[in-house]
């Protein structure tokens, strides 16, 4: 019995190593035909040299990945071939009709990339395309309005406060320290309460480790688009890595279901709902429980933690690096910090806070802030696949299919854009020089129907936090801890942005 037990057991096993062998070869030559429709597709246009395994990846897990890729751009004009391994090839898109050419049409984002993000954040607007995709935005829409956005001044004064007043207690140690992660935790805070309504107590112990989930998301999203060894699900899974991005999911998904189940609940009780009804500001959720479409459908369940799980992690990571980033530029640069501190005083008088008509008075702290994104775009590369052939505006094209990277990092230091792309010159966005410059030349929000539908609410808040921290501080560098820039999916720095921070005194506010 045991023997014949034994023997089918074996014959099992090899049926089964049979099958594997069977799939492995029907997947290789599917990744061949797909390589060499690839390689096809981008014939007229050379690239770097490859590795014969990693094809450029290699190149692009080195800390210097980011500036690597301006330098292909000098070498090749608009657009060269780049490669994440042997089977995933992107034409990577640098110069502005190039821009115009995919992004002012709408293309869908590339499955290839954005996929990895569903276990994450669901089919929400960022990775929704067609009817489904038009449906979300103009559902989503009213949640930026005008109306929306103008109470949300005072709720980024006091977050920003809370973070001011640790500086000051980290100041008095007359050493530099780290600015990005208390930015981060800011950011964290202020979409707590600009989304779920939540109190001015500050992040609790569920918010900080949604927050570490988050970090480490993002993280581990890059470093699997670099390593093409982690392209397929079932290997990913099976990895270290894998798990982890599994169980900070588990933890993000956790906060977000939480959240919504609580506001639910709330809005069943008639007290509950009417100081709901009786705050100063409607919240990002009471939008999308409200929200409903001609037929007066409403979003359902995995929709509502979709759009709750996109606008958090992309209206806190990317607001945490362009904040931080533009405080490193205030610290380099000082002429231009005591300027937009100047600018500030004299909004504000006697006044510590900042109003909405503030906003519109702040001409120098903008043209800084829009240099800073030039130089430092949060989101430095973004990806589409094409569904329908374009031609470029120098006789080449692309058929359909194909998929294209905008590197923003690379478009926005192209020489042949900006002149001394390298030095920092808030004069670039003044009227004079804004005027007849190409559309898709500045696009740190990306360009097209499918540009950031947050923009306005990010740079409004980057206004009123970069302004108040002006007000309180003056910044200097750490000569010895310079940051290095670190794509993970977001600008961050691999070593944080050490400053030397010193208060201002009563005459800043307190």
């Amino acid at each position: 019995m045991s023997v014949l037990l034994s023997l089918s057991l074996s014959r099992l096993g090899l049926w089964t190593s049979g099958l594997i062998l069977v799939l492995g070869f029907f997947k290789l030559i599917h990744l061949l035909m797909r390589r060499r429709l690839m390689t096809k597709a981008m014939e007229s246009f050379s690239g770097p040299p490859t590795h014969w395994f990693y094809g450029h990846a290699h190149e692009l897990n080195q800390t210097e990945c980011l500036d690597k890729v301006v330098s292909w751009a000098h070498q090749f004009p608009y657009a060269h071939q780049l490669w994440f391994g042997q089977f995933l090839g992107f034409l990577n898109i640098y110069e502005p009709d190039y821009a115009k050419a995919v992004y002012s049409r709408g293309d869908p984002k590339a499955p290839d990339v954005y996929d990895y993000f569903l276990h994450w954040i669901g089919k929400g607007l960022l990775v929704l395309q067609g009817p489904k995709w038009f449906q979300h935005r103009k559902l989503l829409t009213p949640g930026f309005h005008y109306d929306v956005l103008k109470p949300y001044v005072a709720v980024f004064a006091d977050s920003t406060r809370h973070m001011l007043d640790k500086w000051e207690e980290k100041a008095r140690e007359e050493k530099s320290f780290d600015i990005f992660c208390d930015v981060g935790h800011m950011a964290l805070d202020t979409l707590m309460k600009c989304t779920f309504g939540k109190g001015h107590s500050g992040l609790g112990h569920r918010d900080t480790s949604y927050y570490l989930a988050v970090k480490e998301l993002t993280m581990l999203m890059q470093q699997r688009l670099e390593s093409f060894q982690y392209h397929n699900d079932f290997i990913y899974w099976l990895t270290p890595h894998g798990r982890r991005f599994l169980r900070a999911c588990q933890v993000a998904h956790d906060h977000t279901d939480q959240v919504i189940r609580e506001r639910k609940a709330a809005l069943q009780n008639e007290k509950e709902q009417e100081k709901i009804q009786n705050r100063r500001h409607l919240d990002f959720l009471d939008i999308l429980l409200g929200a409903r479409d001609e037929d007066g459908i409403k979003l359902s369940d995995a929709d509502l933690r979709a759009e709750v799980d996109t606008f958090m992690f992309e209206g806190h990571d990317t607001t945490t690096s362009g904040i931080s980033w533009f405080l490193y530029c205030m610290a380099r640069y000082p002429e231009h910090q005591h300027r937009c501190r100047e600018e500030i005083r004299e909004i504000l008088g006697d006044r510590d806070t900042i109003q909405w008509d503030d906003l519109g008075k702040m001409t120098y702290l903008t043209l800084c802030i829009k240099e800073s994104l030039r130089l430092y775009p949060p989101v430095p590369q973004v990806y589409r696949q094409l569904s329908k052939p374009v031609n470029f505006v120098d006789g080449r094209s692309l058929p359909e299919g194909s998929l294209v990277s905008l590197h923003i990092y690379a478009l926005h230091r192209n020489s042949a854009v900006w002149p001394d792309p390298e030095v920092f010159d808030p004069m670039r966005f003044s009227p004079e020089n804004v005027t007849g410059r190409h559309p898709f030349a500045f696009i740190p929000f990306s360009a097209g129907p499918r540009n950031c539908i947050g923009q306005q609410f990010a740079m409004n808040e980057m206004k009123v936090v970069t302004a108040l921290c002006l007000h309180r501080f003056e910044f200097a560098l750490d000569p010895l801890r310079p940051p290095i820039k670190l794509l993970q999916l977001v600008l961050h720095s691999k070593n944080g942005i050490y400053l030397h921070l010193k208060p201002l005194g009563p005459r800043a506010g307190k």
